[in-house]
């Protein structure tokens, strides 16, 4: 099991890593992918760089803690951040994004990293 689960915890901090790339390089197609769309030559261009950086620190936090600081503290980690994608869910729904984004990538997220926090725990 403690493969499991830091294999599981390094692949979402990683995941983070590429969300984070995707928004800041790619906004256009990340917006897209969120959910909701965003033109990012227009006001929502800051907003997805916002989005971009905060999901790419996520990811290195993430990291960084496995390495440094053990599991427990990535266990509780993934506890807190695993509201991140929760809040995304409401995001999508509430500004008319497909429910099948909000539930089928965002609260599917949001479960998979609550899994990973439990298997930290569990190890």
């Amino acid at each position: 099991m403690t493969v499991t689960a830091y294999t599981l915890a390094t692949a979402l901090d990683l995941f983070c890593l590429f969300l984070g790339y995707r928004f800041l390089c790619r906004p256009a197609p990340a917006a897209a992918g969120y959910g909701v769309p965003a033109d990012p030559a227009g006001d929502a261009g800051a907003y997805l760089s916002v989005k971009g950086s905060r999901d790419g620190a996520l990811g290195l936090v993430g990291l960084a803690l496995l390495a440094f600081a053990g599991a427990r503290a990535e266990a509780w980690f993934m506890a807190c951040v695993a509201l991140v994608p929760l809040l995304d869910t409401l995001i999508v729904l509430r500004h008319g994004g497909p429910k099948a984004v909000a539930y089928g990538i965002h609260f599917a997220t949001a479960l998979i990293v609550l899994t990973s926090a439990g298997l930290l725990f569990a190890r």
